[in-house]
């Protein structure tokens, strides 16, 4: 007798543990009594009626990611592509997920794979490669008000992958080719067109240098032969003083100052103005000389 007391007890101990559940935290257990929903259990510590309750399903209340395999669309150009999407999605009811549809991912795949047909569908291919945002946007709308009634909540909706065909991708490949090869012929005569107005802005300013640079040089070259010649002049008009003090006559004055034109001459000078009394004296003393040689 005692040892079947002792039995009973152990199977009790063994019944009662058996039926204390801990609901961990980010989840939800679903409860039913004699097949019909009992209740919802939130995280914590929590004890069923044996054989009478049951706990149906976990449920995760996390944010979870479904990668659904690449599904084939037609464009509204008949283009047929190959695209694949990943959905971000949240269970908000967990008895609404449970009780509200069969397979819930399998059901939000094939809903995934008809609104992705119907959107790109009025999409050409090439509206379809650069509206990526709006197609995404449009499928997170419609799957999360679709989705609903089954307690989920969708958060984000991205197009993994879109591949177009093998012919459209070549012709898509020459196209970008050609557009670099089109974009690397502006650059390169870009460069040689600033390369040429840098030579040519160089040879200006070098002309323009030189150009200076030669001016400058005539200047002091006439500031030179000024100097000289105002110097010659002071020389003779010196000279001329000093004569005029020692008592010298006019025609040895004229004489002084044909000399002193002869020196002045014999610079760079390409003309020389004479005074028409060093003329008159000149011609004086050429008809002296003549008749000195006829005497002779």
């Amino acid at each position: 007798m005692p040892e079947l007391i002792i039995l009973l007890v152990i199977i009790a101990i063994v019944i009662i543990v058996a039926n204390i559940k801990i609901i961990p935290q980010a989840s939800a257990a679903i409860i039913e009594r004699l097949g019909a929903y009992q209740g919802t259990w939130q995280v914590g510590l929590h004890f069923k009626i044996p054989f009478f309750e049951k706990v149906v399903k976990i449920v995760s209340l996390k944010e979870q990611v479904v990668d659904f395999a690449p599904q084939p669309v037609i464009t509204k150009d008949n283009v047929t592509m190959q695209i694949d999407t990943v959905v971000f999605f949240q269970i908000t009811d967990p008895k609404l997920y449970v009780y509200g549809v069969e397979r819930p991912i399998a059901a939000i795949e094939n809903l995934t794979a008809t609104t992705l047909r119907n959107i790109v569908g009025d999409l050409e291919l090439d509206e379809t490669l650069t509206s990526r945002d709006t197609v995404n946007t449009k499928m997170r709308a419609i799957l999360d008000e679709a989705t609903d009634p089954w307690g989920i909540k969708v958060n984000r909706v991205e197009l993994k992958n879109i591949i177009p065909p093998s012919a459209i991708q070549d012709a898509m490949e020459k196209q970008m080719k050609a557009e670099r090869e089109r974009r690397e012929a502006i650059l390169i005569a870009e460069g040689e067109k600033k390369s040429a107005i840098l030579i040519a802005e160089g040879e200006k300013e070098s002309a323009i240098l030189r150009a200076e640079a030669k001016k400058e040089s005539a200047i002091k070259e006439a500031e030179g032969q000024a100097e000289a010649i105002l110097k010659v002049q002071s020389a003779t008009a010196e000279g001329i003083r000093r004569l005029n003090e020692a008592g010298a006559t006019k025609e040895v004055i004229a004489l002084k100052s044909l000399e002193s034109l002869e020196k002045v001459a014999d610079g760079k000078s390409t003309k020389l103005i004479i005074p028409s009394e060093l003329q008159s004296m000149a011609s004086l003393a050429s008809t002296l000389k003549e008749m000195v040689k006829d005497d002779n």
